[in-house]
Formats: C-alpha cells, structure tokens, sequence
C-alpha cells in the first residue's frame, strides 16, 4: 500500500507541476522568438539596409530633399559565398546607387550612374550622348533659373572655373578624346538628375566600382524641409534629420513606401 501512496502522491506532483512547465517553456520560446526577431532586424538594419536621408535638390525629381530612404547594403557587395542565397547583381546604366564620397573620407552621397566602363560620354546642350547615341533619360529635371556650368557642353575646352576639382580637370585631359570621355574599367560616371543643382562626376571626377555600396529602394518617411538647399555640393546623405528638419513646414505623405526608380 505504500508503494501505491507513493506513486499516487508522485503523480499528484507531476500534474501539479505540469502547467507550470508548460509555462516555463512557453515563455522559453517567447524569449527565442523575440531574441531571433531582434538579431533577424539588427542583422537586417546593420548589413542589409540602412535608413538614410535625402539632403539636397541634385537628385529631385526622384527623390527630394527630407526624404528618408531605405537603402539595400547587400545588391553591390562582393557575393562570396552567399551569393547563392542574397540577391547581388552589377552596376547598370540608369542604376541609383550610394557611393562614398571622393570629396571626404566617411561621407556617403547618391547619384545616378550614367556612363559604364568603356563607354565614350559626351554632352551637349543638356543631352547625354553615349557611344554617339542619345541617351533616353525620363528621369532628368533641369531646375529652372540657374546658371549651367558647362554651358558648352561636357567635356568642356576650357576649365570651367573653380567649381570643378583642377585635378579631375587634369585627368579628364587624358581621359578625352575627339570631344568624348571615355570611361575607363572599373570606373563609372555618375549624375544627379536635378543636373543644374547637382555636384556630380562632372565637377570632381569618376566613381571607382569599389566605392559603390548601396543602391536606395524606397521612400518611407519624407518632410517637406523649410527652406530650399542654397548649397547643391552639400550631397552627403546621413541617417540623421537634416539642417533644416527642425524647420520642417509638413509631412508628405503622398511620398510614403515610393520605390527608387
């Protein structure tokens, strides 16, 4: 009999302590699946994609200055062994990417890639021509009421004036040819779209193929700024509000989840 007590009593135990068990391991998995949801989004934010902001006009259209932008860390990287996994791909005319700056080491801007190793560039009267052929640029805007740089064209004859780097100014000479720049390898000529507000390849020269990181995928948050951008060079992006966030006149909502095109 009492052996059966005991094992009566042992059972009585057990299903008293089985909820509490039961408890325990739920809360167990609770915690692993917050904890792989924290590291799946510190994973994602730290080595995917990053929030950055628009700062200036070189790119309006596309995107305008307040416009937070969601950028992809992974298209562009070298694919090594994941690349079976993630989506890399190559630098494409027409491709907006994010580079670091050649102006400040740790500054980052964006910009459109126009003009691919190998190609021969040449501008006139505001329209690209690659390889002789007329470039088809939807996206281009031309800011009214300011004065154009190269009025004559790119590449220009003569030094445009201080605006442009004397070094880059130095290299394009050996770089031109028949009025044409030609691109070498792993080189790419970039441009904004807003081109009479935009410092670009124009003014300080090419992007190595190295420098280009990211590549902007969507609007996610866009505030109207207080005042316009006096300065177009001020290109660099950051993932903090701008100068004049604090000055921000409304929210543009109509901007909200845009994809980069």
């Amino acid at each position: 009999m009492s052996d059966i007590a005991a094992t009566e009593s042992t059972l009585e135990t057990v299903a008293r302590l089985a909820p509490r068990r039961r408890s325990f391991t739920a809360l167990l998995e609770a915690a692993a699946g917050l904890l792989r949801l924290v590291v799946i989004a510190v994973f994602v934010v730290g080595f995917i994609a990053q929030p950055l902001m628009i700062p200036s006009e070189s790119m309006e259209q596309s995107l305008l200055p307040g416009d937070f932008v969601l950028v992809d860390r992974v298209v562009y990287s070298p694919a090594g062994l994941w690349r079976y996994l993630l989506p890399y791909g190559n630098v494409h005319r027409g491709d907006v990417v994010v580079f670091r700056s050649p102006l400040k080491q740790g500054d980052y801007m964006v910009k459109r890639v126009i003009g691919l190793p190998g190609d021969h560039l040449q501008i006139q009267d505001s329209d690209v021509y690659i390889n002789g052929d007329m470039l088809h640029e939807p996206y281009h805007y031309d800011q009214p009421d300011t004065d154009d740089p190269f009025p004559a064209g790119f590449p220009a004859k003569e030094y445009p004036g201080p605006a442009v780097d004397p070094r880059w100014w130095n290299q394009l000479q050996h770089l031109s040819s028949n009025g044409e720049l030609i691109i070498p390898d792993g080189k790419y000529f970039v441009m904004g779209d807003n081109r009479n507000r935009s410092r670009d390849s124009r003014f300080w020269g090419l992007v190595d193929r190295k420098s280009i990181v990211a590549r902007p995928l969507i609007v996610y948050l866009s505030l109207r700024q207080g005042d316009s951008v006096d300065d177009p060079s001020d290109d660099r992006l950051s993932n903090k509000g701008g100068r004049n966030s604090s000055h921000a006149a409304a929210v543009r909502a109509e901007r909200f989840f845009l994809l980069v095109h």
